[in-house]
């Protein structure tokens, strides 16, 4: 294995999302200047290649007589159960600043003729936080970002694959790269590592994550860095030819759901007329699947989520394809009875008339336009879709610092850290992703800066020739003696993930295939996979993956085990459960929500014998500050509130 130069720096930043790009900003202008950041690609990650018809940003309330505060959003956060009080007082406390930060750098979020951002209700929304610029919302903050990054002359290097944290104990002192171009080595040796790497994209089989984005939270298992609430992630319709959330207006300009056999033509039946006996009900409830998009166990079985399960029992259950149609209205579909909400909603949009096409024309023509951008006319073909892998609540473990809570020097900041709880506010992961950038920068700049971490910059720490020697070993098992590629042990845990660990779980299933996965692991470390040397970075992403799996399945089945029960997107099918509806069957029995472990965060980490255990922490509350100005002043000239 050939190395370049070992490359010093005060931190890293891995990924280039509008998490780790706004890391990267953030440090420079704090002084913390000798920092690079390390993709796969500009473009190549989740903010810049995913949206929906309205992609949401959560923030405080800046508009109108809403009265809000930070912790009244902060206990917004905390109602949806399981998140600590202080990563939702933090995440509502600088949402105002991580906000008007994007305001600054260009972002054209809607205001009023005097400077009120305006804002509207999004799910498990009391005030009208939210706002938006259209479908391209992450999009628009990455380029916005990007110009920063380029302004600033912040080195960006591309076409890097991280396959290694450099760890020490519990510290990071950076990470090893391969240069997918020339496949050469990259050695990066810093105070501290800001760890963006995103969602874990490429878990599953059906996914609304991009194709090219696969997550990197795998790196940070395998070093036994703490993650909580794994267990927890997001379902949600999505088109799959190409991969986009069909939320908001998708729905509310009510589609034609149908399915047919496998070549998409034959047979097609709208199936969903089976489980309602009034067609204006149908609709009432396509029409609230828009803002009540994510599978949510609480809108079973008479609300929304019911759409979720029956599109699911055609693709799963029948091995049919379903579509949505937007060229007719559902059969027998009359607008003015439907119910009172969907009814004033489409009337105040002018769109109570025409075809599901004439109505997301009239709320929404850049939904038609993003299709067909992207090769889809959905003016003249039917859209494809299935239940969809979209989002983890969880991720790693971190204190309020966005610094992880068993390894020093880590910060996980975006989707791979694990703040949220059960039920976030739609649109809240931007902020998130925002806060913890600005507030991790904060951070490195007062405590991370000074001595360089190595003491003899010429000296190779004995950490590091020890992990070399063992990349070396794997990489000489994938590109001489492994037997099975890596393509076909990716397509092996994608397919266990999305058959055992998405939206509908079984715990007999679960225990079947965590034991399949961790043999599968075990496979991939003792014999490689095999990779020609051009991709090899592939190799590595794949064996990440293979160990991320039996971490989220062994997570997914703990929860399963311990009785929490069927809530946010994951239903837990029982015998001695509840019957959801009788068009589904008598197996599909729910177990209901043991509501008291919302009190409870769940810890994975690795126990000294190397395997995955889980445990439940009470969580903390929402903390109590002294906010007497001349008090509070005192302290934070001393610098306490950096504890």
């Amino acid at each position: 294995m050939s190395l370049t130069t070992t490359h010093h720096y005060d931190a890293i930043v891995i990924g280039s999302g509008a998490a780790g790009l706004a890391a990267a900003i953030a440090l420079h202008r704090r002084g913390v200047t000798n920092i690079a950041v390390i993709t796969e690609g500009l473009f190549a990650g989740t903010s810049i290649n995913t949206g929906s018809d309205k992609q949401t940003y959560y923030k405080l309330s800046l508009c109108g007589d809403d009265s809000d505060s930070p912790r009244e959003m902060a206990e917004s956060y905390f109602q949806g159960g399981a998140m600590h009080g202080e990563m939702a007082l933090v995440e509502a406390s600088l949402s105002a600043r991580a906000f008007l930060n994007l305001v600054e750098a260009g972002i054209p979020f809607p205001q009023d003729p005097y400077g009120q951002f305006v804002g509207y209700k999004t799910d498990h929304d009391p005030r009208r936080r939210a706002t938006s610029i259209g479908p391209y919302t992450s999009r628009e903050m990455c380029k916005a970002l990007i110009r920063q990054v380029e302004q600033l002359d912040i080195k960006v290097l591309e076409k890097r694959t991280v396959v290694e944290l450099l760890t020490r104990k519990k510290s990071v002192f950076g990470a090893v790269a391969i240069d997918e171009l020339s496949g050469t080595w990259e050695v990066f040796l810093a105070n501290s590592v800001v760890f963006a790497t995103g969602g874990p994209g490429g878990l599953y089989k059906t996914s609304v994550y991009p194709l090219c984005h696969t997550g990197g939270i795998g790196l940070a298992l395998r070093k036994g860095v703490v993650a909580q609430n794994l267990s927890e992630s997001q379902f949600g319709l999505a088109s799959t030819k190409f991969r986009w959330n069909v939320s908001g207006t998708f729905m509310q300009a009510i589609p034609r759901f149908i399915s047919t056999d496998q070549d998409g033509k034959s047979n097609p039946c709208e199936f969903l007329r089976e489980a309602f006996d009034e067609v204006a009900a149908l609709g009432s409830h396509v029409f609230r699947k828009g803002y009540e998009w994510p599978f949510d166990t609480r809108k079973l079985p008479d609300g929304s989520s019911l759409i979720d399960l029956l599109v699911y029992r055609q693709t799963e259950q029948k091995g049919r394809r379903v579509f949505l149609d937007y060229r007719e209205n559902p059969e027998g579909l009359d607008l003015n009875a439907l119910d009172d909400e969907a009814r004033d909603y489409l009337v105040k949009s002018d769109a109570l008339f025409g075809t599901p096409i004439e109505r997301l024309q009239k709320m929404n023509p850049a939904a038609i336009a993003l299709y067909a951008k992207n090769g889809i006319d959905i003016t003249r073909e039917p859209l494809e879709i299935a239940l969809c892998a979209q989002h983890n609540n969880g991720g790693l473990a971190s204190d309020h610092w966005f610094q992880s809570i068993s390894h020093e020097g880590l910060f996980p900041i975006g989707e791979v850290n694990g703040s949220h709880g059960v039920a976030r506010p739609g649109g809240s992961a931007l902020n998130s992703g925002q806060v913890a950038a600005l507030r991790a920068a904060d951070y490195i700049a007062a405590k991370r800066t000074g001595a360089a971490l190595n003491e003899a910059p010429n000296e190779t720490p004995p950490e590091l020739n020890e992990t070399l020697e063992q990349l070396g070993t794997f990489a000489m098992r994938c590109t001489t003696s492994a037997t099975r590629t890596w393509r076909e042990v990716r397509n092996e845990l994608q397919e266990r993930m999305s058959r055992a660990g998405a939206a509908i779980r079984e715990k007999g299933l679960l225990t079947e295939e965590l034991a399949a996965a961790v043999a599968l692991y075990q496979q991939v470390e003792q014999n490689g996979l095999a990779a020609e040397e051009a991709e090899l970075y592939e190799a590595f992403r794949t064996r990440d993956l293979a160990f991320s799996h039996v971490a989220y399945l062994s997570a997914i089945l703990f929860v399963a085990n311990e009785g929490v029960g069927s809530r946010g997107s994951g239903l837990v099918l029982d015998p001695q459960g509840q019957s959801i509806h009788p068009l589904l069957g008598q197996e599909w029995k729910m177990l209901p929500e043991e509501p008291s472990y919302r009190e409870e965060v769940q810890e994975t980490f690795l126990a000294e014998d190397a395997s995955i255990q889980n445990r439940w922490i009470k969580r903390r509350p929402i903390p109590e500050s002294d906010l007497w100005f001349e008090t509070a002043w005192a302290k934070f000239q001393r610098g306490e509130h950096l504890q």
